[in-house]
């Protein structure tokens, strides 16, 4: 999936001009965490959050840094402190440096760069205007989406995705495990030779596509022979 497949569009963004209180007010009217910050071209200028709001001067909350810190890096540090608590303009508080992405940015790189930036929003870009936002609700509405798109429509069609997807890992047990599928109930049947192969094998089938429910009767055979029995179904 791409990011225009995943953005809430048109974007709810605001000017780098406009008052603190001013976007305040739109986050809390939109039930918004964050905004686009736009400069007078409409290109994105930064973004405002809830944690840049933190720090302020009505609240009583503006940073207070130890004295050290001053002969250690300067007064500037403590000037850009005041100027964060007490600025009327978005422009005086919002993060600079935003990180962003293109309508054709996939899934994985948007995750990857929320991660890494700790971040929980990204704008989205086309010719350096903002045409939406993604959002780590966006990506789990997508992850929906695509468990849809992608369920099986037959049982047969379910043990087939399971049987590959355990093919495909290195510990997997895949000659000493049967599976059954019907109505969408999957029925594990045969041995492990690690009981902690037994939940990865779970999650595997449990986060196919299809799968209503799993009884699990695997049993655990254990390095000398020793046999386990195995335990009941999972609801």
């Amino acid at each position: 999936m791409k990011a225009a497949e995943l953005m809430t569009s048109p974007a709810v963004t605001i000017s780098s001009d406009a008052k603190i209180d001013d976007a305040v007010r739109l986050m809390i009217d939109r039930k918004l965490s964050g905004l686009p910050v736009v400069d007078a071209y409409g290109r994105l200028a930064g973004i405002l959050t809830e944690g840049d709001l933190l720090r302020r001067a009505e609240l009583g909350t503006q940073r207070k840094r130890p004295r050290w810190l001053e002969f250690l890096f300067g007064p500037g540090v403590e000037a850009l402190d005041y100027v964060h608590a007490h600025g009327r303009r978005v422009s005086e508080i919002m993060s600079d440096n935003p990180v962003w992405v293109l309508e054709r940015t996939p899934i994985e790189e948007i995750v990857e760069l929320m991660e890494k930036k700790h971040v929980k929003r990204l704008p989205v870009l086309r010719d350096e205007k903002i045409v939406g936002v993604v959002a780590r609700a966006d990506i789990v509405r997508g992850l929906a989406q695509q468990k849809m798109v992608l369920a099986p429509k037959s049982d047969r069609e379910i043990r087939d995705r399971i049987l590959g997807e355990l093919r495909a890992q290195k510990w997997a047990p895949i000659g000493l495990i049967g599976i059954d599928v019907e109505h969408g109930e999957v029925t594990l049947s045969g041995a492990i030779l690690d009981e902690r192969e037994r939940e990865a094998v779970r999650v595997l089938v449990e986060n196919t596509p299809g799968v209503q429910k799993l009884h699990d009767h695997l049993a655990w055979v254990g390095p000398e022979g020793m046999y386990v029995e195995a335990p009941r179904d999972r609801p």
